[in-house]
């Protein structure tokens, strides 16, 4: 299967995937990822930063071990102020791939870009185009995610599990460390050990060791 995870910033397609990717590419799946933005720090804008960032996932992506990353490099922050120059370059990365499943972050999210990502993978991945994802599912992403407000239209409700075994964890907790910056420090859910209590939680939800919940936004398979 042809496989696109669509991220918003860089360190979102290990946190809200990593271990899918990773299962993805073990089952023999070809896995593509799309970072949107470039990245900010202080609302500040330095290449020595976004060229450290892009390092770092590209260190990523050897450990998770998939085969493709495409860089939009879109202002970071900014992703929802025109939202159709996010949709664009979108659009030619579906239809590069031909994805036969896509993953996106969730519309609740709290962070601007995030629920920015999300409108445009509706639209970029919609079945009435010519090339058309057989499922869409969205990734939940530590810190963001969870800070949803409590309406129950933002509420991330999972519906599909993808049991990791310790091996595949383990590959993404040391993914996450490529991201110096990004990775925190207990108790913040960004720590390898928040990741490891996010994977557990959602383990002891299907009664299994590990895993990595999504919600399935569309699913057309036959």
């Amino acid at each position: 299967m042809k496989v696109l995870v669509i991220a918003p910033h860089m360190d979102d397609e290990v946190l809200g995937a990593g271990g899918t990717i990773a299962k993805h590419v073990s089952a023999g799946d070809s896995v593509a990822v799309c970072i949107a933005a470039n990245r900010a720090y202080g609302h500040q804008y330095l290449s020595s930063d976004i060229e450290g960032e892009e390092r770092s996932a590209r260190q990523a992506q050897g450990i998770l071990g998939y085969q493709e990353l495409k860089f939009l490099r879109l202002p970071d922050e900014q992703l929802d102020r025109a939202l159709i120059d996010l949709i664009v370059p979108l659009e030619k990365v579906v239809a590069e791939v031909k994805p036969d499943i896509v993953y996106t972050c969730h519309r609740g999210d709290v962070n601007q870009d995030h629920q920015a990502v999300f409108r445009a993978t509706l639209v970029a991945c919609r079945p009435l185009n010519h090339h058309r994802a057989r499922r869409l599912l969205c990734y939940e992403v530590p810190s963001s995610t969870g800070q949803s407000a409590p309406f129950p239209d933002l509420q991330f409700a999972p519906n599909h599990y993808v049991e990791l075994p310790e091996n595949l964890i383990k590959r993404k907790v040391e993914a996450l460390r490529c991201y110096g910056r990004e990775s925190k420090t207990f108790p913040h859910p960004r720590s390898p050990e928040g990741i490891l209590a996010y994977a557990r939680m959602r383990g002891t939800e299907v009664n299994c060791e590990a895993a990595e919940a999504f919600w399935i936004v569309r699913d057309l398979w036959a």
